[in-house]
């Protein structure tokens, strides 16, 4: 008996010593956007902010390297048949989902049915090549296509590629509590507050992610995200305003990455979505070529952007090989003012104008205002949260909105789904029979020149048809305290976390 109770004294004193030891801190990386994500639904979702949380939550089938580069994701390998119709994926083996569910051929299938059958699904138009998945093996999956498509294995990197967990994704909550495959699972969201996920520890590829938690921070206006990393608050932040990148540089405990992008801002005029009115003067073509006119996308670089920034007239980027030698058109407000005359219509014609509610994007609206008013239009801006914009986009519950796209690695990914009649992005309802016939080409075509004459057609058809005046190419700016470790900036601009660390 005494032996006994000593022995319980003794396994007492080791647990009291146990609760006495603090415990090990949690490792979180705290990283600003900003804006807050829309839905987490890979197939309904539009933000480029919600492609950050993505690239974590998410894996797809195929991913991106630095370089733009096609490389293994939960495909190890794929082959083409010989005639470009059938692409064979062979999946990678000891993969499961957030929720314990197997990855394997079927949820493969159900994932890829899913994004092109899900009412308002918009990743349709991306993979609409695609008749048939079939299941070829348990862990092989063959893509029948109508037609050959170029443009399909870069769009399976990103959320068309996006593996679901099926039995989490056929409930009617999905988007509020999505269930994938990534390196971190969902843990909670505070709208325009905050999104936490958490470490999977069941990940297949877990040794090369280093956070317990990461934590993705909306934060609209960019000097607040600058003063948060600062003051220690962020770890990590996209976006950094053109005006504060000198701050950053001057900053010991900051460091600065940047990296020419792929995307483009712009403005997207509303031709036949919803309830247009018949007389709504930027159903005229024309009307829309007299905006575009009057902007000077030179002089909006400099006020707004510091120079950093390039002016566009195009979709793509000066990074794409696909970026058609067009010079961008000087500011002409005769011109301007001319076509207004010749469509008929009186000055001045009033416009709202969508535009994101942070500083840079209303200093940028304040800009178009006031360039646009010299050639006759009065611009009433209406500043309005991200998501609401994209969402009054989508329903056709807007005149003109100031927006943009982050860009794809492929060209299709860039143009497409905007432009084409059918395309599930296309928010302005523009329609040209001869403009989809040359997209359409485009995807049938795996010679690079072949394409590029086809895009190129397409995009000085667009000088005059003007669905979107694009306005300039922005580069992907990142700022970060300088205990960030193993950052890697992608073109893209969507974070990484593999390989990230914070030193001690």
């Amino acid at each position: 008996m005494m032996m006994r109770n000593s022995l319980l004294t003794v396994l007492g004193s080791v647990m009291l010593l146990g609760a006495a030891l603090p415990a090990q801190a949690e490792s979180v990386l705290r990283v600003g956007l900003g804006a807050d994500p829309d839905m987490l639904d890979p197939h309904l979702a539009r933000t480029y902010y919600g492609r950050f949380v993505f690239a974590s939550l998410c894996d797809r089938l195929v991913d991106v390297d630095e370089n733009l580069k096609v490389v293994p994701g939960l495909a190890k390998a794929w082959s083409w048949s010989e005639d470009g119709k059938t692409l064979t994926m062979d999946l990678r083996e000891g993969v499961t989902f957030h929720d314990g569910e197997k990855f394997d051929a079927a949820a493969a299938k159900f994932s890829l049915d899913r994004a092109l059958t899900l009412p308002g699904s918009l990743r349709k138009s991306e993979i609409s090549s695609i008749e048939s998945v079939e299941v070829s093996g348990p862990l092989q999956i063959k893509l029948h296509l109508k037609t050959p498509d170029s443009a399909l294995l870069m769009q399976l990197t990103d959320r068309a590629g996006a593996m679901l967990a099926p039995v989490a994704a056929k409930k009617a909550d999905f988007a509020a509590h999505p269930v994938c495959s990534g390196p971190y699972k969902f843990d909670s969201r505070v709208s325009q507050d905050r999104i936490v996920l958490s470490r999977f520890d069941n990940y297949w590829n877990k040794g090369v992610y280093h956070f317990d938690k990461v934590i993705y921070l909306p934060i609209p206006d960019a000097s607040v995200r600058l003063a948060n990393l600062r003051a220690g608050d962020l770890d990590l932040t996209e976006g950094i305003a053109a005006s504060d990148v000198k701050t950053v540089e001057a900053d010991n405990k900051l460091h600065l990455a940047k990296v020419t992008g792929l995307g483009y801002q712009g403005i997207t005029f509303n031709i036949n979505n919803g309830n247009v009115p018949a007389n709504d003067p930027f159903k005229d073509a024309r009307v829309r070529e007299a905006f575009s006119l009057a902007i000077d996308r030179d002089a909006l670089n400099q006020v707004v952007f510091e120079g950093l920034y390039a002016p566009a007239n195009q979709a793509f980027s000066p990074v794409s090989p696909y970026h058609v030698k067009l010079p961008v058109p000087p500011r002409d407000v005769e011109k301007a003012k001319a076509l207004l005359q010749a469509a008929g219509v009186k000055t001045p014609i009033t416009v709202s104008l969508l535009v994101p509610n942070n500083p840079t994007s209303q200093q940028v609206g304040q800009v178009l205002q006031a360039m646009t008013a010299e050639a006759g239009f009065n611009v009433n801006l209406q500043m309005t949260e991200f998501a609401t914009l994209l969402d009054r986009q989508q329903s056709g519950n807007f005149q003109l909105s100031y927006s943009g796209w982050s860009g794809r690695p492929d060209p299709d990914g860039s143009i497409f789904g905007f432009i084409n009649s059918k395309g599930t992005l296309n928010d302005g309802r523009y329609s040209n029979p001869q403009v989809d016939e040359w997209l359409t080409q485009a995807r049938l075509h795996n010679d690079p020149a072949t394409r590029q004459a086809l895009y190129e057609k397409v995009v000085k058809q667009l000088q005059t048809d003007m669905p979107i005046a694009y306005l300039y190419f922005e580069p992907r700016l990142f700022g970060m305290n300088k205990k960030v470790q193993g950052f890697k900036p992608y073109p893209d601009g969507i974070v990484r976390l593999a390989g990230l660390s914070l030193a001690n």
